[in-house]
């Protein structure tokens, strides 16, 4: 089967959906939450400006380093972990759609824990960027869709209405049961994107 992934990233772990179609029926062939850090490094590595506040400037820009450097290596980790578990199931990976946030300024480390609307800012981006690197680096032809125009993305890309793409998605979370909230949903819509916008 011909599939595509769907990525919706949070702070420290990414909702996964991969879609595909089968008979001309939309199937979701997997559905899981991904971890993209350490269980022993959460109390830091989930929001490693925050955890770098208040230590002085180069313990600072290690632990960010270190902790921009982990969620890129898990990342990658997991995605190839995921083309390998859908060519494993002898699918074609079409592509592969991350959410992504407006890009960040080109701040330095310094200069992004100098203000703290910064450090959301920097930890807004940081699994996304991962993910979006990961999923270049297996080969996957990659979309970056704004999160926050992603309905309108998806009505134009596929020259459906929002009101019919919604149904789509909520009939896909009946046959692949709980959870299928709104993390599953955006990141299915994603995924939908990725498989069916590019054919077109």
């Amino acid at each position: 089967m011909r599939v595509a992934f769907g990525v919706k990233a949070h702070s420290g772990w990414a909702a996964l959906v991969v879609l595909g179609t089968r008979g001309g029926e939309l199937q979701v062939v997997d559905r899981r939450r991904v971890e993209l850090v350490e269980k022993g490094e959460v109390s830091w590595a989930k929001q490693p400006y925050h955890a770098a506040e208040g230590l002085n400037a180069d313990d600072g820009r290690d632990l960010v380093t270190r902790g921009v450097a982990a969620a890129g290596r898990i990342a990658a980790r997991e995605m190839r972990a995921a083309v390998e578990r859908a060519r494993e199931a002898g699918h074609e990976v079409a592509a592969c759609a991350v959410l992504m946030g407006a890009p960040m300024p080109d701040w330095t480390v310094d200069e992004i824990l100098a203000v703290h609307f910064r450090m959301h800012k920097a930890e807004g981006v940081l699994f996304r960027d991962a993910l979006a690197r990961a999923a270049r680096a297996c080969d996957l032809p990659f979309l970056g869709i704004p999160e926050k125009q992603l309905e309108d993305h998806a009505e134009r890309v596929l020259a459906t209405s929002v009101g019919s793409l919604r149904k789509t998605i909520a009939s896909l979370g009946k046959s692949a049961g709980p959870p299928w909230g709104k993390d599953q949903k955006d990141a299915a819509l994603a995924a939908l994107i990725a498989l069916q916008g590019r054919a077109k």
